[in-house]
Formats: C-alpha cells, sequence, structure tokens
C-alpha cells in the first residue's frame, strides 16, 4: 500500500522535519508479554495501569523503518515515539531534553569533532536482546551514506543521508559507539542515535543466522571486513522490509525499545500498542495500551471524543471545526501555531510549464512563467478566509527557512519584495509577466493536493480562481497517497505543482539539502542550484549564530531568485481531549501532543 501521509512529511533531523470514520476499536484484550520475555521480568510500574486509552489521528502507521525515504512521515513517526527510546527528546517550551536512563553521549574532542554514544546496561529490545554498538553501527551507515552505488545513489535509502559529515568507520565497543566528524557539524547533538534493530535486520536478510548475538557480530565484522554483498542484503531488508499496513507476522519487524509495542495494526482503521513489560529507561507511561484510530475528517474526530469513543485527537482546523470543538460539553481544548509550513511547489524538470525545457531551454522565458504562477496565489484571501478564523493575529509567511518574528526573517521577506502586494496587484503583475514572456496562455498546470484533505481542497479553490483569470488553467491532480513522494530521482514528479507542509523535528540548523539539493531524496522538484549546495555545505559547519543567519539568507536569496516556491502561513494547531484524561499538552514540534503521553493520566473518579 501506498503511504497516504496526512498533513505533512517529516525531514530528517532538520528543522523541518500526512479514512475512514467510524471504525471500531479494538476490543480489550488479556495483557500480553513480549516475543521472549520471562514474566518475571515484569516491573512494578507495569501492574497498575489503566486499561487503554484510544487516541486519533488522520493516519496510522504502515511503515516501521521511518528512517527511510518511503518511511519518513508524521503518522509513522507516532507509532515509532510510542515504541521507541534514545538519548533524548524535545519537550514543548521546546527545550531538548536528555534521557540518561536510557544512555549518554559526550564530545570527546572538538577537533577533530570526535562524539561517544554509550547505551546502559541492561537497556534491551523488546524480545531481550540488548540494544549496543551494533544497533548504532547499523544506523550509522545508513544516516551517513556510507554505501554507494556506482552511479552516486544510496544502498541504504535514507531520508536525509549526510554523506559529507562522516566517513571513517565508527569504533564499536559493546555497549557504545565513538565516530569522528570531517567537519565541525554544528547540529551534531541531534544528528544521530538508535534506529532500527541489528540483529532483526539481519536475521530477516539472512534467514540462517538465528541467534541475536551472532546477527550483531555478523554485521559488525561485515561492515568492518568490507562485506558488500552480505551488507547489499542487510539494506534491501532495511529499505524494503519494514513497510506492512496490517500486523507484520514476523516480529522482528516491530521490535521496540520503549515503552510500548505494537500489538495490532489494521489497515486504515487502528493501530493498539500494549505496554513493553521489560522497559524502564524513561518515563513511564499511565496507560496499558494506546489506539490510534484513523479518523480524516477532523468533524468525525470531533463526534468521536464527544461520543467517548476517543480521549484526545487533533487535526487540521477550520473555523466550524474550531467552533464545533469550543462546543464540546465535556472535554478541553488547546490551539497554537505549529512548526510546520504550508507551501507551493514548482515542478522544473518533468516538461511541464515551468521547466526551461519546454520553452527551448530558455530559462528567463520559463523564471517568468514560474513567478507569474507564484504571484497568482492569493495568500492574502487565504489568510483571511481559512486560516485568519482559526488564529485572528495570523500572518502571511514569506520565506522557506525562516519563520516571522525570527532573527533573518524580515530580511529573507525582502527578497520576495515582488509577492508582497495585494492579491489583485500580484495578478496584475502575473499578467504582465505573461505578456513578457511572450508565451500563449491559458497555461495547463497539473496542480495536486491530496484527496480528502479539507483546507487543502478549499485553498485549491481559491488558487484555481485566481490563477486561471491571469492565464493559467489550473488543473485538478489530485489524489490520495502522495504518489509523488514515493518516486526515487532521477524519475521525476508528474504534478506541475503541489501544495503540502514540512513539519519540523527539531531545532537544528542544517538538514535543508534533504529537500534543495538535486539528487536529495525529498527534492520533487527538480530544484538545482550549484551555489545553494555550496551554502548548505558551509552551513553545516557554522557555528555561530550570525554566520548560520547569514548563509540561510544567502540560500533564501537564491531559492527567492530561481522562483523555486511561495510559504504560505504557519499551521495553526488545534487539538481537543475528553475530561477523563489530564495531562494533555500541545507542542509546535512533530510529535505534537504525543511528545509525553506518559503523562497522559485517567482522571480519578
Amino acid at each position: 500500500m501506498k503511504k497516504f501521509r496526512g498533513s505533512a512529511l517529516v525531514a530528517g533531523a532538520a528543522a523541518f522535519a500526512l479514512t475512514i470514520s467510524g471504525c471500531a476499536a479494538p476490543e480489550e484484550l488479556t495483557p500480553t508479554q513480549s516475543a521472549t520475555s520471562d514474566p518475571e521480568t515484569t516491573l512494578e510500574w507495569y501492574e497498575d495501569l489503566a486499561p487503554q486509552i484510544t487516541v486519533g489521528w488522520n493516519d496510522i502507521v504502515d511503515h516501521f523503518n521511518g528512517s527511510t525515504a518511503a518511511g519518513n512521515n508524521v503518522a509513522n513517526s507516532l507509532t515509532a515515539y510510542l515504541t521507541s527510546a534514545g538519548f533524548s527528546y524535545y519537550n514543548n517550551d521546546p527545550a531538548l531534553v536528555q534521557n540518561t536512563d536510557f544512555g549518554t553521549y559526550e564530545l570527546v574532542s572538538e577537533d577533530p569533532l570526535t562524539v561517544k554514544y554509550t547505551i546502559n546496561d541492561g537497556v534491551v529490545w523488546s524480545d531481550g536482546t540488548p540494544i549496543d554498538g551494533a544497533d548504532m553501527l547499523l544506523n550509522w551507515v545508513a544516516n551517513f551514506g556510507y554505501y554507494q552505488n556506482e552511479d552516486g545513489s544510496f544502498v541504504f535509502e535514507h531520508a536525509a543521508p549526510s554523506p559529507t559529515l562522516a566517513s571513517k568507520l565508527p569504533t564499536v565497543d559493546g555497549n557504545s559507539l565513538t565516530f569522528e566528524y570531517d567537519v565541525q557539524y554544528v547540529d551534531w547533538e541531534l544528528e544521530f542515535g538508535v534506529g532500527v534493530a541489528a540483529h532483526g535486520t539481519v536475521m530477516m536478510a539472512h534467514s540462517d543466522i538465528t541467534d541475536p548475538a551472532a546477527a550483531k557480530q555478523a554485521l559488525i565484522d561485515a561492515v568492518n571486513g568490507g562485506d558488500d554483498e552480505f551488507m547489499a542484503a542487510v539494506a534491501d531488508v532495511w529499505n524494503n522490509g519494514y513497510q506492512f499496513a496490517n500486523t507484520p507476522d514476523n516480529p522482528l519487524v516491530y521490535l521496540s525499545s520503549g515503552p510500548y509495542i505494537l500489538e495490532e495494526l489494521v489497515e486504515e482503521q487502528y493501530s493498539t500498542h500494549v505496554v513493553n513489560p521489560l522497559y524502564n529507561w524513561g518515563p513511564k507511561p499511565k496507560y496499558e495500551r494506546v489506539t490510534i484510530r484513523q479518523i480524516a475528517d477532523s468533524t468525525a474526530a470531533i463526534q468521536a471524543v464527544d461520543n467517548g469513543e476517543v480521549q484526545i485527537a487533533s487535526g487540521q482546523p477550520t473555523a466550524d471545526v474550531l467552533q464545533l470543538v469550543q462546543g464540546l460539553a465535556n472535554a478541553s481544548y488547546q490551539s497554537s501555531e505549529e512548526a510546520a509550513y504550508e507551501h507551493v511547489d514548482l515542478t522544473v524538470n518533468n516538461g511541464g510549464p515551468f521547466d526551461p525545457a519546454s520553452y527551448g531551454g530558455d530559462e528567463e522565458t520559463a523564471l517568468k512563467v514560474r513567478q507569474a504562477f507564484l504571484l497568482s496565489i492569493p495568500r492574502n484571501e487565504i489568510i483571511e478566509k481559512i486560516i485568519k478564523p482559526l488564529n485572528p493575529t495570523a500572518e502571511r509567511r514569506t520565506s522557506v527557512l525562516f519563520i516571522p518574528g525570527s532573527e533573518g526573517y524580515d530580511t529573507a521577506e525582502s527578497y520576495y519584495s515582488m509577492y508582497l502586494g495585494t492579491d489583485d496587484e500580484n495578478r496584475a503583475m502575473a499578467q504582465e509577466l505573461l505578456a513578457e514572456a511572450g508565451v500563449s496562455t491559458p497555461i495547463d498546470v497539473k496542480f495536486w493536493f491530496p484527496t480528502g484533505n479539507v483546507r487543502r481542497t478549499n485553498e485549491f479553490e481559491l488558487i484555481k480562481t485566481s490563477a486561471d483569470s491571469v492565464g493559467f488553467n489550473v488543473i485538478q491532480d489530485d489524489e490520495p497517497n502522495w504518489e509523488f513522494t514515493g518516486r526515487v530521482y532521477p524519475e521525476v514528479n508528474l504534478h506541475d505543482a503541489t501544495i503540502f507542509a514540512w513539519a519540523a523535528t527539531s531545532l537544528a540548523v542544517s538538514g535543508d539539502d534533504q529537500y534543495l539539493t538535486l539528487g536529495g531524496p525529498s527534492n520533487w522538484t527538480g530544484y538545482d542550484n550549484a551555489e545553494v549546495d555550496a551554502l548548505l555545505e558551509e552551513l553545516n559547519v557554522a557555528v555561530k549564530r550570525e554566520d548560520q543567519v547569514r548563509i540561510r539568507l544567502a540560500i533564501e536569496e537564491k531559492l527567492a531568485q530561481d522562483a523555486y516556491n511561495i510559504t504560505i502561513f504557519n499551521f495553526p494547531g488545534l487539538t481537543w481531549w475528553d475530561n477523563s484524561v489530564t495531562g494533555v499538552e500541545e507542542n509546535g514540534l512533530v510529535p505534537y501532543y504525543f511528545w509525553n503521553f506518559w503523562d497522559w493520566t485517567p482522571t480519578a473518579g
């Protein structure tokens, strides 16, 4: 099944980082142990849990390796957050909180930049296998693009590979892994962690290996010994062996390092996660089970909370949705601005209206057509009609790399001065540009938005009306499954324009090469600018805040000059919950309201 990505995509470790209503929740099931755990190892905290909480989201997991390009989205990250532990997480300040119950990391040397990660003794996978340096080594070779094919593509199809950051193999010593960066990488503290289980991946790739310890050692030996054939099979499973729309038959697919283990997954209905009785290395949850119900329609999610089927829900709010939430008699809600932003991207290498090849290679003509289309996006009308009813102080966002109010934003916005007029003024300028370009109108534009998304449907209608009036013919090219995001370079995006959001997972400075560098795993536009590539490399090592701002502004200026895309608004967030549960708090970063699931507590009585 192809992935439905809901509201937003996650972009690796960078500052960015998507329906059926009324489906039945899973029946109450008896407590279970993990695959190989002994009941005697069950911890005391496990005995006093409330039975179950059900929460709503617009999609559910279908990929258990969110580090892959195919699995990189919000819905998959939510199950990963419930079933994984790590060295740190973000609270809702937001501030990075270190989880020293899981392990520690330290800066061994500043020059060369060398870091050491150590997982505590007793920290194990849900099958009882220790989590150690072999697991981190598997993540290291994938994360840093250590294996490449002859054509330069990556053997491990990581969502945000970083081959220029660290090239020297790390040292594995039991529970520890130490490695050296090639550069003074500014975001080293956010770059690395533990991914999927090494022994599980190896055992799925090489069925003759059945002992977890032997599987881990085989991985270490293959990496250090240059056994590319062995690692190619491991990479194939890492890339393709973790995608399931229903409960996988093989428990190696969903091994857990966190508080919960997947118990049941039913395609497009729900995923249920049962507490991990071996877990004792981080915050402890209050519920034995967490079920995530797939409810794409926000109105249905409100009804589900109102009638007690769901205790917590969230969705892309509209004015009508907010009014319904405010009318709930036995529920509370929070609204805030999320660290995700809406934007329209243009494809420049598919032979469509924004590709210079369509005009005999004439870059200037293609640029004017792109500028004209971006000018025709009625951003002011979208803000007034769709966003301000939810957030009366909402502002138009005009920057890819800077949020409104942040240092550098005003300068970044100035690079887009031609787009800052009223919608009528912008449409008039768009008509002038098309006349200057000397192109025949109307110009067909295949415009993609996710089928079934109410807010995006409303935005599309406003965009079509506006763009058609200046000389375009905007063609509805929607589909529900985000197929263009699954295409692997050099295959091209068949849509001429797309509208979606990038969702932030951290406060990292770097990582934008994921979608701005040609061949990047999230570059679906075909954008290619050597100067931007060089600036992105420079940003990786910019330790000083003033240098970071300077470099990001230089990138922004190039994006504006190239008419790369247009941004519209930061997401308004809305979460509502039944008063039978307390401890719910929004977070602007992914994983949104899930960030403190261990604080969800049944109301006394």
